[in-house]
């Protein structure tokens, strides 16, 4: 099946392009979590691919651009959440190490929700070293299984 990444901002927009393309596997991305939100709740997409670069941790908290209400909406849509990992290679070393530590919480959450995950990437990686990064990650063995 081919699949299409939408990433846009504004919801009407995103709404037309993910109905242009309503036959093949869609990869939403936004920045705006509102965005996120109501395309979770009114839409029809396969992955929620999460972007992790550029988010400003509080000081108690990391900030992942994913939270519980974002988990329950997923998995009553059976939304699989995508990780970016050309954000992990493409990143310099103090941003990648926050990057993994906002992967980790995401994967908690998962977890919690029983969500899948999967990695997307541009570049073609090994299915082994795919799951051997998910278990470093944290993902329970029922999650790597379908890496």
């Amino acid at each position: 099946m081919k699949s299409v990444i939408i990433s846009e901002e504004d919801f009407q927009k995103a709404r037309k392009r993910i109905r242009e393309n309503s036959k093949k596997k869609i990869i939403f991305s936004s920045e705006n979590e509102e965005t996120i939100k109501k395309i979770l709740e009114k839409e029809k997409i396969n992955v929620l691919l999460l972007n992790l670069v550029n988010k400003k941790d509080k000081f108690k908290q990391r900030d992942s651009g994913f939270d519980s209400v974002f988990a329950r909406l997923a998995k009553k849509k059976n939304v699989i959440i995508g990780i970016n990992l050309d954000e992990i290679l493409n990143s310099e070393k103090r941003e990648k190490s926050d990057i993994l530590a906002r992967i980790r919480q995401n994967v908690r959450l998962c977890n919690k929700n029983k969500l899948k995950m999967e990695f997307l990437s541009s570049k073609k990686i090994d299915k082994y070293n795919l799951k051997s990064l998910g278990l470093i990650l944290g993902m329970p063995t029922w999650m790597t299984k379908e890496l």
